[in-house]
């Protein structure tokens, strides 16, 4: 006997991974997001030499999730400070990465760079 009513997916809060496909997407490409930054995190903090490089690179291993990354932001850039074409690089990539997972994190003065 069918019954009086369709009965419609309703995902229950008990089964975490339950949900609509365009969910499951999401989560799929904001870890491939969180990924990416880490792995430009890994690749800017492997030429850092001495105790402030061992503990950058543990620190960017084991960040679970982009705020990890996000909190070591200020020294990693200090890490990379000089003028040197590497340090300049892993800047311009780690600010990329950063700008594509938190956009609203550079105020937007109207000015840019040609």
């Amino acid at each position: 006997m069918l019954p009086a009513e369709p009965r419609h997916f309703m995902p229950s809060p008990a089964l975490p991974g339950a949900g609509l496909p365009h969910d499951r997407m999401a989560r799929v490409a904001a870890r491939r997001a969180f990924v990416v930054l880490k792995n430009t995190f890994a690749d800017a903090v492997a030429g850092i030499d001495g105790h402030e490089g061992q503990w950058l690179r543990r620190q960017v291993r084991s960040a679970e999730e982009p705020t990890d990354l996000w909190l070591l932001r200020a020294p990693v850039f200090e890490a990379l400070a000089g003028s040197s074409l590497a340090s300049r690089q892993h800047r311009q990539a780690l600010r990329r990465e950063l700008d594509s997972l938190f956009p609203d994190s550079v105020q937007t003065t109207g000015f840019g760079p040609f």
